[in-house]
C-alpha cells in the first residue's frame, strides 16, 4: 500500500518512551498491549510502539539516559536486532516476530522506533550491506550524526548501496510484522541549526524502502519542530511528523502548542498528520525509579504534572486539530480519570471525523477552535482558557460564522444544553477547556 492509502485517520496508540525511556522490555510491552486490547481497542486505539534502543542489552541499567557508544545487537548485515536480554522471544534471530504476532492476535498493530542511518558499530566492523558488494562503512556519512544519541551515522544517499541498506532493514521489519515505524533524528536534524532539514534524502530513501517492502507501514518522523517550508516534502513521504521537540507535562510547552497548531492547521488531511507528540498523562518516567531508590533522591515525578484541567485542554486541542494520539503513560497504572480521557466517544468522534479544523481566535487569555463533522455536518467548537486564573471565555456566532439556533452538547461533561444562539459562553478554570457539538 502506498503512503496516500495509509493512516487515513490520525493514528491512535501507545509508545513506551514516556514511561520506560530506552529501557522497555518484553513483559512491559505485551502488558500494555493486553491493557489496550481490553480497555481501549473498541475506542480506536490500536498501535503498540516500542521506542528507542531496543537493540541495546543494558539500556536502563547503567543510567536512565542513553549510554554513549553503546554495544548494539546486530545481525551479519549491520541491522539492529532486539536484545534477547530484554526481549527473550527475540533469541536465535527471531527478532520481533513473536511479539508482533501476540500483538496482532489481540487485534492490535505493532510499531518500532529507529534512528535514521546505519549503526556506528556496523560501520566500524565493516559489515556487508545485504544484497550488495559494499559494506556499511562505505555508505556512512560520518559528519551526519545526532547531537543527543551516539548510535548511528547518517547514510550518504549518493553512495552505492545506500538505498539497498534501507531496503534491507525494512525488508526485515516487514518479515517481523511491523505496522508502524517512528524514525528519529530526521524530521529536524537539530545538530545543524542552519540546515534543520538536512536528512531530506534519507526521508526519501525510507519512503522508497517502505513502498518496496511489501507491507503497509505508517511512517512517523521525529523530532520536531518540523520545518513548515518543507510541508510539501513531508506530505509526499510521511504519514505523521512532529511539529515540536519532545513534549512533556509542562504548561509552557502546552501553551506553545497553540501557536504550532495554528501554523500547521492547513496541512492536516487523510494520510498526512502534523504530530503534537505523545500524551504525557498517567504514570510516567518509571525508568527513573530504580535510580531514585539507589541514590536516595527524586529525579522526576512519576505521575503527570498536568492538572486535570490541563489534561482536558491537551486532549481537546490534540483532538480538534487532529494530531495523532499516542498515549505515553504506563497504561496498567491508569486511574479512572486518565482512562476517561482516552474513552470519551464524542471527543474521539471529533478526532476521527472532524475536518477543516482551524483557530478562530487567540489572545493571551483565551483561544477558540472550530471544525465540522465530515459524517453528520455538525459543528465542533472548543473554548480554551490560556490564563492562570479563572476566565469567562465566549465565542460569538459572527466569529464562528454561524447563524440561527443550535442544539448544543458539552462533550466533556456529557451534558445536553438544549437550544443555544448568538454565542457560546463558559467560565473555565485556569488552563481549562470546554468542547461543544452544535447540531
Amino acid at each position: 500500500m502506498k503512503k496516500d492509502q495509509c493512516a487515513l485517520t490520525p493514528p491512535m496508540g501507545w509508545n513506551s518512551w514516556d514511561c520506560y525511556g530506552n529501557a522497555v522490555n518484553e513483559e512491559q510491552l505485551l502488558g500494555n498491549a493486553q491493557y489496550m486490547a481490553e480497555h481501549l481497542r473498541e475506542y480506536g486505539w490500536e498501535y503498540v510502539v516500542c521506542d528507542i534502543q531496543w537493540s541495546e542489552p543494558n539500556a536502563g541499567k547503567e543510567s536512565p539516559y542513553y549510554v554513549p557508544y553503546a554495544w548494539l545487537t546486530l545481525d551479519e548485515y549491520g541491522r539492529q536486532m532486539p536484545a534477547p536480554e530484554r526481549f527473550p522471544s527475540a533469541a536465535k534471530g527471531n527478532g520481533f516476530t513473536e511479539i508482533a504476532k501476540k500483538i496482532h492476535d489481540l487485534g492490535l498493530k505493532f510499531g518500532i522506533h529507529i534512528m535514521r542511518g546505519v549503526p556506528r558499530l556496523a560501520v566500524h566492523k565493516h559489515l556487508p550491506v545485504k544484497g550488495t558488494n559494499t559494506t556499511c562503512d562505505k555508505i556512512a556519512q560520518d559528519n551526519s550524526v545526532s547531537r543527543w544519541n551516539t548510535d548511528m551515522y547518517g547514510v550518504d544517499w549518493t553512495k552505492e548501496g545506500a538505498q539497498a541498506y534501507y531496503d534491507s532493514i525494512f525488508e526485515l521489519y516487514a518479515s517481523w510484522g511491523v505496522d508502524f515505524v517512528k524514525v528519529d533524528d530526521i524530521c529536524n536534524t537539530n545538530a545543524y541549526p542552519t540546515n534543520p532539514y538536512s536528512a531530506e534524502k534519507e526521508i526519501e530513501m525510507i519512503r522508497h524502502a517502505i513502498d518496496r517492502c511489501g507491507r503497509d507501514m505508517v511512517l512517523s518522523l521525529s523530532p520536531g519542530p518540523a520545518v513548515i517550508e518543507k510541508a510539501w516534502h513531508l506530505r509526499q513521504n510521511a504519514n505523521m511528523w512532529r511539529i515540536t521537540d519532545d513534549f512533556w507535562d509542562d504548561w509552557e510547552l502546552l501553551l506553545a502548542m497553540f501557536e504550532r497548531c495554528e501554523v500547521w492547521e492547513r496541512q492536516v488531511s487523510p494520510g498526512c498528520w502534523p504530530d503534537c507528540d505523545m500524551l504525557p498523562i498517567g504514570s510516567l518516567r518509571l525508568n527513573y525509579k530504580e535510580f531514585e531508590e539507589a541514590h536516595g533522591r527524586e529525579y522526576h515525578r512519576n505521575w503527570t504534572g498536568f492538572t486535570p484541567a490541563e489534561q482536558i485542554t491537551m486532549m481537546s486541542l490534540w483532538c480538534i486539530f487532529r494530531s495523532p494520539l499516542i498515549m505515553g503513560g504506563e497504561m496498567r497504572n491508569n486511574d479512572e480519570f486518565t482512562l476517561s480521557l482516552l474513552t470519551n466517544r464524542d471527543i474521539l468522534q471529533m478526532h476521527r471525523q472532524g475536518e477543516n479544523a482551524h483557530q478562530v481566535r487567540r489572545t493571551e487569555q483565551s483561544c477558540v477552535w472550530k471544525s465540522h463533522d465530515s459524517a453528520d455536518g455538525s459543528t465542533y467548537v472548543a473554548l480554551f482558557n490560556l490564563a492562570d486564573t479563572e476566565v469567562e471565555v465566549a465565542a460569538s456566532w459572527d466569529e464562528l460564522e454561524l447563524s440561527g439556533e443550535y442544539i448544543a452538547k458539552d462533550l466533556w461533561k456529557q451534558e445536553e444544553l438544549g437550544p443555544v444562539s448568538g454565542e457560546l459562553l463558559h467560565t473555565l478554570p485556569p488552563h481549562g477547556a470546554a468542547v461543544y457539538r452544535l447540531e
